[in-house]
């Protein structure tokens, strides 16, 4: 088998494979039941052996947790509960001395009502601070300004009698909503970005960005219609065409993208959801003057892995001029584990290895959320153990985050499987000890072993890496797709049922087999099998 090298001319972050870290539950180093800086640091060289290019690293700001970090009070400090920024110093020299590139977590939308911000803009019409925040007067009943509505159920509003206005929040009432309108705000973001740029940062995960600009008109949401679906949360009633999405968003992106140029190959990549996710993940990455990627949730919520959603997903992102470089993401700390939503328990091995080869096949760049390359499944965490406030404000209706949450299992027989040695803030799931590094590590035929040759198969083709997807079959069973880069030809087939699947006519079943899985071969497709050729 001979591999060809990765052409050097395309920025690191292109076809990158990004391991998300959720730092409260990677590794707990003080002995305090979460996770911090000083644990990530310990574990960096499990991820640089995985193969991954770089990592995403969770709020580490400091913060009340009342969104586990998601509400950043001190957007240039460290929560003493990961540590200090020594720690975060420490951390990021170790990555790039493992050749692991470093990117943070950037939270534009709101703060923590906890944030110095907030106070002096809450303390009177007339501060320095007064317009940061959107604040309104109430409608001549006392009552909202508009019918907006948060993503955590009830109104988008919270009176405050200090000011005698309603303030915005889109998630939490403790998360009031930034004016991005203001100038000046938008100053003071750039400011802490770079901040962690001069401490070493190389890319930024843009957080809710979509919900980071609201409509000044403040007009009211229209109904959306009703799908069948259940709708758990009053946010799920409306179509949000005003309370979100502004196109003044993407002025502001074309600064961060100034800034971040000033600093070389910084990555930037936007978290957008919602009802115009497709859109507007194409106007915040179109051309060189935005960001560089967008990832949405196509995969993150889907009940079921089929060759028709990852046909038209990727159809959406056609290799033209000016089109902007898609990231997927299967699982994430917010999203269900895919192993729990995808397939039945007894076929989550072969599954597993599927979905792994999958992911490394598909253009654009690879999000692997920490425990998907060991198996990790979803945990159900009963209502006396919840932290999550959405899942408590609306259990038990809503899948809790919690469950995506759980410790990363280390050693199958150490105390708390190596996570930590007292009780950690989420439990461990039944049944990841067996899954646990050191028992994989030990396997051979493992996931984790199988991921390591699936990130080192895609690093060392530049078809995988950054070439062009053509989708050639699309059915009920098969997925067929041509990745194509520098002279290189890759043919990538997947049968995505838990049924043998016919060999597509089309490829002759003589070219050169590059890797595969679940036991096909050239000819043969057996359940959950799939392959890679070289045309």
């Amino acid at each position: 088998m001979t591999l060809a090298t990765t052409s050097t001319d395309q920025p690191w972050w292109k076809g990158a494979v990004i391991y998300q870290i959720y730092p409260r539950s990677f590794q707990d180093s003080n002995h305090d039941g979460i996770g911090d800086l000083n644990g990530i640091t310990q574990r960096l060289e499990h991820i640089a052996r995985l193969g991954a290019d770089a990592i995403w690293i969770s709020p580490f700001f400091t913060s009340p947790m009342r969104d586990f970090g998601y509400d950043i009070a001190d957007y240039c400090d460290v929560d003493p509960i990961f540590g200090t920024l020594a720690d975060f110093d420490a951390l990021v020299a170790r990555a790039h001395a493992l050749g692991l590139k470093v990117t943070i977590d950037q939270v534009y939308a709101h703060t923590s009502d906890l944030h110095d911000w907030f106070a002096q803009s809450r303390a009177s019409r007339t501060s320095e601070k007064a317009d940061w925040f959107v604040w309104v007067d109430p409608k001549e009943d006392g009552t909202p300004p508009n019918n907006w509505q948060s993503v955590f159920g009830g109104p988008a509003w919270t009176w405050d009698a200090r000011r005698g206005q309603y303030y915005m929040h889109q998630f939490l009432s403790s998360q009031p909503q930034l004016n991005l309108h203001n100038p000046a705000v938008q100053d003071a973001l750039l400011d802490a970005m770079r901040f962690w740029l001069d401490r070493g940062v190389d890319g930024f995960r843009l957080d809710a960005l979509n919900h980071s600009m609201h409509d000044p008109q403040l007009r009211d949401n229209p109904p959306a219609p009703d799908t069948g679906k259940p709708r758990t949360r009053s946010f799920d009633f409306q179509i949000k065409t005003y309370s979100q999405s502004h196109p003044g968003v993407v002025d502001f992106i074309k600064r961060i993208r100034t800034l971040c140029d000033e600093y070389g190959a910084i990555f930037t990549v936007a978290e957008v959801g919602g009802d115009l996710s497709e859109t507007e993940m194409k106007a915040y990455t179109a051309g060189e003057t935005h960001l560089n990627s967008a990832y949405g949730f196509n995969f993150l919520y889907a009940d079921a892995l089929t060759p028709a959603l990852v046909a038209d997903t990727v159809d959406r992102w056609p290799d033209e001029p000016g089109m902007g470089w898609p990231s997927w993401a299967f699982e994430n700390h917010d999203a269900p584990r895919a192993l729990s939503r995808w397939c039945a328990a007894e076929d989550r091995p072969a599954f597993g290895r599927l979905k792994a080869m999958l992911l490394v096949a598909l253009r654009g760049n690879a999000i692997l959320y920490q425990g998907e390359e060991l198996g990790i499944t979803q945990v159900d965490i009963p209502f006396d153990k919840l932290q999550d406030p959405e899942a408590i404000a609306n259990w038990p209706l809503t899948l809790s985050r919690d469950g995506a949450r759980t410790p990363l299992p280390w050693a199958a027989d150490a105390a708390q499987a190596g996570f930590s040695s007292v009780e950690p803030w989420l439990p461990h799931g039944a049944d990841h000890l067996a899954l646990a590094v050191d028992a994989q590590e030990a396997d051979p035929a493992s996931l984790l072993n199988h991921t390591r040759a699936m990130l080192a198969l895609r690093k060392a083709n530049p078809a995988l890496r950054h070439g062009s997807l053509e989708i050639l079959v699309a059915d009920d069973q098969r997925l067929l797709f041509r990745r194509a880069a520098d002279g290189q030809s890759l043919l990538c087939l997947f049968n995505l049922s838990a049924k043998p699947a016919t060999w597509p006519e089309e490829i002759a079943p003589t070219n050169k087999l590059l890797s595969a899985v679940n036991g096909a071969t050239p000819g043969a497709l057996p359940p959950f099998g799939a392959l890679m050729i070289e045309e």
